[in-house]
């Protein structure tokens, strides 16, 4: 009776997924029959089910794997399509890239989440994918102002960024950063005149990344400003163009940026 009873609680243990050896010792020949061939098969069943489990776990991670390089390769292939705007525009090459690296930083001084500054700086690079279907009159040479026409092309294009990339599900958060990096929050940004608080972090860290390397790029109609007046003019549009707290992190973080391998210069190349 005493066998029976350890045998049901062990029994009980395996069956809640508590595996250990206390199985075995109720299989030595000394103890007495059926409950020792009950104890073999449970050992047999037990080792079996640790088998497939572990098996599971290792096509677990293959998966994992495989889901992060499809990742990869689908970020990657993006990217060189926001990359080729560069072809059709020569004064913003390297600007995506630029972006995403400084958004990066941003996010990281304002001590969010890996995982969530990964997602900035993802987001940073691929922003203006919108602008992919663009006609060419938009990256022809033209004065300051802009034409009414192009004016309208150009404030749909978080919304088609946004609309392009729907599909890569992975990028979660960061859709809405793309569709929302040109409000502001006095709510006359564009496309949907949002204000403060309905503009998701990510997309204010992004507009003020893109709002500096915009500043810092010499374009026909202007030259580049330097990092210090491009600062002082995010400063006096904190709060009404720019998020105050993304600013202040932006300010931070600049010197790391003009510091390192990813230095942004005052004509707005790294």
């Amino acid at each position: 009776m005493k066998e029976l009873n350890h045998l049901l609680e062990v029994i009980e243990e395996i069956a809640a997924g508590r595996y250990s050896n206390d199985v075995m010792e109720l299989t030595r020949p000394e103890v007495s029959e059926p409950v020792r061939s009950i104890a073999e098969a449970m050992g047999l069943m037990m080792v079996k089910v640790e088998a497939r489990e572990y098996r599971l776990e290792l096509l677990i991670q293959e998966l994992r794997e495989l889901n992060e390089q499809i990742r990869h390769n689908a970020v990657g292939t993006v990217s060189a399509m926001a990359g080729a705007l560069a072809a059709r525009d020569q004064y913003t090459e390297g600007h995506a890239e630029r972006v995403g690296t400084l958004a990066g930083l941003i996010a990281a001084e304002m001590g969010l989440p890996d995982d969530e500054v990964e997602l900035i700086r993802v987001a940073g690079r691929l922003h203006d994918i919108g602008k992919i279907g663009f006609s060419d009159r938009l990256f022809l040479p033209h004065d300051k102002k802009n034409p009414e026409d192009v004016v309208r092309e150009i404030t749909r294009h978080p919304q088609t960024g946004a609309d392009i990339l729907k599909d890569l599900d992975f990028l979660g958060e960061a859709l809405s950063f793309i569709r929302c990096h040109h409000e502001r929050p006095d709510g006359r940004g564009y496309p949907r005149h949002l204000t403060d608080p309905d503009i998701p972090l990510g997309a204010k860290v992004i507009a003020v990344a893109d709002g500096y390397d915009a500043m810092t790029t010499d374009r026909p109609y202007q030259k580049g400003k330097t990092p210090e007046e491009a600062l002082d003019i995010l400063k006096k549009f904190s709060g009404s163009k720019w998020d105050p707290a993304c600013v202040a992190a932006f300010e931070r973080a600049l010197p790391k940026a003009l510091a390192g391998p990813a230095a942004i210069t005052t004509c707005g190349l790294p």
